[in-house]
């Protein structure tokens, strides 16, 4: 933990006791309308390892997000803060008379980071870098090989209707905008009219089909959205209310690499470059085209450093997917996969003291309800990380901060946790948890995982449980 973020010590009560601690947490988790639900917690020191709350911590529950906490640690050690993405645009073909007499064809390596303003930046630098070489016009086609990763774009164990989601939006080598579109629905000027769709950006494949109807005024607006796995149809159902404010949806793209050499290409020609072929896969090539053997351009993402904001602030599940498969690549036999990167994760973690039977990954991100891990596992790699310099500074910085920003800005703002704990968020239905650092009121400095599973009540029931813990350590005094 950073000092800036630690409140001064103040002396409490002296009957405040680790036995008033761990009285305190139980009575929280005890409460009534917490009876069906389960729990694994884990509370230690930072300074000398002692456990000041247990709670079946070695039981295996499903983590959801917190998930994420494992697979950056794992890619921290094994690709380091500083590893990058390298993009490349390539030609296939013999360049004279400004044109190139081939294919245009664009590599990737899986940088999660081309919003739709990054890429326009790059693109145009793109387009600039082709005029350079003496290209004004394309004869081919804008070629996208995303063969740095497998092509099992979906994580094991998701469930087929997040999967119109942008939470749920599929990895590949070659992304763009996190593979999601931005979907806007406008009502109609009156009850009993179809609801106006716009898209963006351009250029996705995808079919929109849309049933949304406007509704009477005052009523209350749904709508639904549904896309079979492997399917360019994507439905939308409901209705919205006459007068009211347009709709925002994001939805995940079905080939994002589709999607990116589609971006690539529109681009290119509004800059100057006249494109007569299509965009395309590499995968529905019949025989990619053997390309020069220097690229035209090369793009290089930020560092793992600064993508981690992205990922743990936001919980950004396409980050923690792409880092999965990234793992994949250093394994050598078998290539960029999910299957690989779990094999590394595992590999990473062990010498930790994390146990193999600790923790059952599926995925990257915690999206899949087969994942599986323990809070002490949890609490095992966060001290790990805590007392590793390589690892701390950017690992801690990644973490969302308490009542501060990411997805703990309105959490336990106006209490002693407030701009002092940082912590992993994770939620999904019947699952949170919450896993990160405090500082004491004593300034010790505390390690922590909450995992609660198979709950009846309301989910901001259990996350204000979560926070309400971790406010009585931010409070404990010793």
């Amino acid at each position: 933990m950073s000092a800036a973020c630690h409140h001064a010590p103040v002396r409490l009560k002296p009957d405040t006791t680790i036995d008033d601690l761990q009285h305190d947490i139980d009575a929280l988790i005890d409460a009534p309308a917490l009876a069906r639900s389960y729990w694994g917690v884990l509370v230690k020191s930072l300074r000398g390892g002692e456990t000041l709350y247990e709670r079946n911590p070695r039981r295996l529950l499903m983590p959801a997000s917190n998930m994420k906490v494992v697979t950056l640690a794992a890619a921290a050690e094994r690709l380091g803060w500083d590893y990058t993405y390298p993009t490349a645009l390539f030609a296939a073909g013999p360049i004279a008379d400004g044109i190139l007499r081939g294919d245009l064809v664009v590599v990737g390596s899986g940088d999660p980071s081309l919003t739709i303003e990054a890429g326009d930046a790059l693109f145009a630098e793109w387009a600039d870098a082709l005029k350079r070489a003496g290209i004004r016009t394309v004869a081919g086609r804008v070629i996208g090989d995303d063969n740095a990763f497998d092509d099992n774009g979906l994580g094991f164990g998701w469930s087929w209707d997040d999967l119109p989601d942008d939470y749920a939006a599929a990895v590949s080598a070659l992304q763009f905008n996190e593979n999601t579109l931005h979907v806007t629905i406008a009502p109609g000027p009156a009850a009993g009219d179809s609801a106006g769709v716009h898209v963006t950006p351009p250029g996705s494949s995808l079919a929109i089909v849309s049933s949304v109807m406007t509704s009477a005024s005052g009523a209350a607006t749904a709508i639904g959205t549904r896309r079979l796995p492997g399917s360019m149809r994507l439905e939308l159902t409901g209705t919205i209310a006459a007068g009211s404010p347009s709709a925002a949806l994001a939805v995940s793209v079905d080939n994002p690499t589709l999607f990116f050499t589609t971006a690539l290409r529109s681009a290119l020609i509004a800059r100057g470059i006249d494109v007569r072929g299509a965009a395309v896969d590499i995968d529905d090539v019949e025989a990619a085209p053997p390309r020069g053997e220097l690229p035209l351009a090369t793009h290089r993402s930020p560092p793992l450093s600064t993508l981690a904001l992205r990922l743990m602030k936001d919980s950004q599940n396409l980050y923690a997917e792409t880092l999965l498969k990234t793992l994949g690549g250093l394994g050598g036999a078998g290539g960029a996969t999910a299957e690989g990167g779990r094999r590394e994760v595992a590999a990473a973690l062990q010498p930790w003291g994390v146990a193999p039977d600790s923790l059952i990954q599926r995925d990257g991100s915690g999206l899949s309800r087969y994942d599986y891990v323990t809070a002490d596992a949890l609490v095992t790699i966060l001290t790990h990380v805590a007392g590793d310099q390589r690892l701390r500074g950017p690992f801690d910085a990644s973490l969302p901060i308490a009542g501060r920003d990411g997805s703990l800005m309105n959490r336990m703002k106006g209490t002693r946790a407030e701009g002092n704990a940082r912590a992993k968020t994770g939620s999904m239905s019947n699952v949170r948890g919450l896993s990160g650092y405090v500082t004491s009121a004593s300034g010790e400095p505390l390690v922590f995982a909450i995992l609660a599973n198979n709950f009846d009540v309301p989910g901001p029931t259990i996350s204000a449980t979560e926070d309400a813990i971790v406010v009585r350590l931010a409070a404990f005094a010793r």
